[in-house]
């Protein structure tokens, strides 16, 4: 493979003199690049019989040379122009496959080499399997034979994966798909020189917009995103590909229960320069399989006009589907406020249902009082109603009866209320092999299946019966201390046999199958081992402790192999956090996640350090709560110092970490909070800040959670923006950023604007560029790199740093 040279802005780390340098990419300690290169475990699928498991295995990281591959950022997407693809997709790079009940593993065979596999997707009848094989000049779709182990190439046609990938099944054995129009190397080639100047403009109508990125830029964006996105809709049945009504640009394709009719959304012009693809011009009509016109439903301008704020919504009907329990019926909401949330009405969403043939007027379902947030269809006298509030942070589940129109709120609870959360409802196939809601006990109760289960003594996982009518939940069973264990699947719902996936501190996660009525031993049916030897007696603890305004926190600690306090005294330290707005002060308080989940590692995550002799403190609770009458972000810097103090207290009072050798550090909003607490304190000897956001006027129609624009609130914006106190950025800080940051709001220019003015005041700064990257990273080469500037940052200015000098 040929060299790739990593381009480093930086200040020379032995001194003061200013740099800019171009280095061959550089090599973490091994123990660091070995837990990052491990081999990850297979993911698993199941079939809902637990007869079948369908093991996929995954490249880990491709090359930045695979990263560098030719690229159009256009409409919102990265699309491969080789092969009409998404340019930026991990694969799976084997499959194969285990009988339950014989316990014997049987290889695929027939599978493309190499195999570039994803869109993995069971039959109706879970007898076969379909994927996609990507190449570097098509996409194909393969089928596996579960019985035999064999796949198979099912298509004549290359499909085109850009506006959906891979495969719906109709029934077993007939499969729906988008096919390209024209050869790839046809696309429209750049002129030297354009026709004349791109030109946008308004006239008069309210457009506000967050910040997109990757967005069409000029007429000759136009032309390549409309040759790429359109596709033809293709038919096979036993091998024989039939077109579908005409190429359009399809963005969304649903058959109706009984397969006789199809929900189809395609996009149209003019194409927008201020939102992605999803949010352009569309037309949803219903069509029959053939793809003859039946009704249209909806013609919807560009989603540009959708007012600012959070809970409003676009003055058009939403959220087209099918009832999964009739043949076919289509479902929707449209506001009744004109999708403003602060307007004074008693209802904000009406729900409407029109039923084949189509022909008649669409009736009216029920009213929400928040918005409406989807249906859980079960039969003739059962649906359960979301409804939600994102800015109140408050979230409803209603019983609905079709037969009769009567609602009834069965709950009502904080979006982040996470120990009285009830769980979800668990489901199985009906007639026409949708999911739907499952009764017991003659239709009064539900089975509902907690995979979090928060508590305060950290997440168990539970499923519990929910009665209708009393609305009170009785636990059947919970994951208890000591391990992790969560139901994956109701394999019999009325002998209560159980897939679950249950792991420890020491135990990699494996799968079982539970007998809650026979209560026999568990049976295992994986046997996965660690994968990350090297972090084999590190210590791992959920501590707590809590901040001077009395507000509850925890984190996770992490602690060296072979460590003792008493022998090797205070450590230096690394805090790693994501902030978090919460409406309540106990709802921030609750305990999340668990210490006795396994400790799997994440590129992105801290704890390779935990090999270098730093103590860890990982998922570090830095919640940000509204106070006397003020929203979260009122007090935003006030209580980042509060979450911080706690913290780097609780670890010094333990005496396991050394309250002058502390570093924080995080990515995306973990930096923009990176760079505040150095803006804002003097706690910290050092800062990692990676791929984050400094200066929120680039941010102007709202971010994260605020919905307030920087004209509503522009001292705010200010205040939050630790580029506006650059010159207070006295502690060394480590910026890295991706070059092609696709995130909303994190524009590399962030980070770049945020290194030259704190380097213009004089303050110590290294800027890591990351080609080829993304918000999050994927070459190998750049996250191996990125771990040793993150500990030559470490050691330099915080295992090694000099005493503090008092004056």
């Amino acid at each position: 493979m040929k060299k790739i040279i990593l381009n480093l802005f930086l200040i020379a780390i032995s001194g003061s003199v200013f740099a800019q340098d171009a280095i061959n990419y550089q090599l973490p300690p091994k123990a660091i690049a070995d837990l990052l290169l491990a081999k990850p475990t297979p993911s698993v699928s199941i079939d809902s019989k637990a007869e079948w498991m369908l093991f996929s295995e995954r490249n880990s990281f491709p090359s930045v040379e695979e990263l560098a591959m030719p690229e159009y950022r256009i409409a919102g997407m990265r699309i491969n122009p080789n092969n009409y693809s998404a340019s930026r997709q991990t694969f799976i790079n084997n499959f194969s496959l285990k009988n339950i009940k014989t316990d014997k593993t049987v290889a695929v065979t027939g599978l493309p080499s190499p195999l570039y596999a994803s869109s993995v997707n069971w039959n109706p009848s879970e007898t076969k399997i379909a994927f996609t094989q990507t190449t570097q000049n098509r996409v194909d779709l393969y089928v596996i034979d579960v019985a035999t182990g064999k796949a198979m190439k099912v298509n004549k046609q290359p499909l085109n994966a850009i506006m959906g990938g891979g495969a719906t099944w109709v029934d077993d054995n007939t499969l729906l798909y988008r096919v390209a129009v024209k050869a790839a190397n046809l696309a429209p080639t750049r002129p030297l020189a354009p026709k004349g100047p791109t030109i946008q403009q308004n006239l008069g109508k309210a457009a506000p917009n967050p910040t997109l990125q990757d967005l069409i830029k000029s007429p000759f964006d136009e032309q390549l995103f409309e040759f790429f996105a359109t596709s033809q809709l293709i038919q096979n049945k036993a091998g024989v590909e039939t077109p579908i009504g005409k190429p359009a640009i399809y963005s969304g394709i649903s058959i109706s229960p009984d397969k006789n009719y199809m929900i189809l959304r395609t996009i149209k012009k003019p194409f927008s320069y201020l939102v992605s693809a999803g949010g352009f011009p569309s037309v949803v009509n219903i069509t029959d399989r053939t793809g003859k016109l039946v009704k249209q439903l909806a013609d919807l301008p560009s989603s540009e006009e959708r007012p600012s704020g959070y809970d409003n919504v676009q003055n058009v009907p939403r959220g087209f589907d099918w009832r999964d329990d009739e043949p076919a019926t289509i479902v929707w909401a449209k506001p009744l406020d004109s999708g403003l949330i602060k307007k004074n009405v008693e209802f904000h969403d009406v729900v409407l249902e029109l039923s084949a043939p189509f022909t008649s007027t669409p009736k009216e379902l029920f009213k929400t009082k928040m918005r409406f947030g989807g249906i859980s269809w079960g039969n003739a006298t059962l649906a359960l109603v979301r409804e939600n509030s994102r800015t109140k942070q408050t979230s409803k589940l209603s019983r609905y009866n079709p037969t009769t129109g009567a609602v009834e709120t069965l709950y009502e609870l904080s979006t982040n209320d996470a120990y009285n959360n009830p769980g979800f409802p668990v489901t199985e196939k009906n007639k026409y092999g949708r999911q739907v809601v499952l009764t017991t006990d003659g239709g009064t109760k539900l089975l509902l299946n907690n995979t979090t289960g928060a508590s305060a003594k950290g997440d168990l996982p539970f499923l519990a019966k929910f009665d209708l009518n009393t609305k009170k939940s009785e636990i059947l069973w919970r994951s208890q201390p000591g391990s992790f264990e969560m139901v994956t699947d109701v394999l019999d719902p009325q002998k209560l046999v159980l897939l679950t996936r249950r792991e420890s501190q020491k135990d990699a996660p494996n799968y079982f199958i539970k007998n809650l009525v026979l209560r026999v031993a568990d049976r295992k049916i994986t046997n996965f081992t660690n994968p990350y030897t090297q972090l084999e007696g590190v210590t791992k603890e959920k501590i707590s402790y809590k901040r001077a305004d009395g507000i509850d926190l925890t984190g996770d600690l992490y602690l060296p192999k072979g460590y003792n306090k008493e022998k090797d005294g205070p450590l230096p330290v690394l805090i790693w956090a994501y902030p978090r707005e919460f409406n309540s002060a106990t709802d921030a308080a609750q305990i999340r996640g668990s210490q006795d989940k396994f400790t799997t590692i994440s590129s992105g995550g801290p704890l390779f350090f935990v090999t270098q002799g730093y103590a860890v403190l990982d998922n570090a609770e830095m919640p940000i709560v509204a106070k006397d009458g003020k929203k979260p972000n009122d007090t935003f810097v006030d209580q980042l110092k509060l979450n911080a103090e706690a913290a780097i207290n609780k670890l010094s009072d333990m005496g396991v970490g050394d309250r002058n050798r502390m570093a924080v550090g995080g990515h995306s909003y973990g930096a923009f909070m990176t760079a505040n607490l150095l803006a804002h304190t003097n706690l910290f000897k050092a800062g990692i800040a990676r791929s984050g956001a400094y200066n929120r006027t680039l941010t102007p129609f709202g971010f994260q959670n605020e919905d307030r624009t920087y004209w509503d609130a522009p001292q705010l914006y200010y205040e939050m923006s630790p580029f506006s106190y650059a010159n207070k950025i006295k502690t060394p800080i480590l910026l890295i950023h991706g070059e092609m940051d696709d995130n909303p709001g994190t524009f590399p220019i962030n980070s770049e604007r945020l290194f030259n003015a704190i380097k213009g005041f004089g303050g110590t700064t290294r800027f890591v560029y990351l080609p080829y990257e993304a918000h999050g990273y994927r070459g190998k080469e750049n996250i191996l790199h990125m771990l040793w500037e993150m500990n030559t940052w470490l050691d330099t200015y915080v295992k090694n740093a000099k005493p503090t000098v008092s004056k």
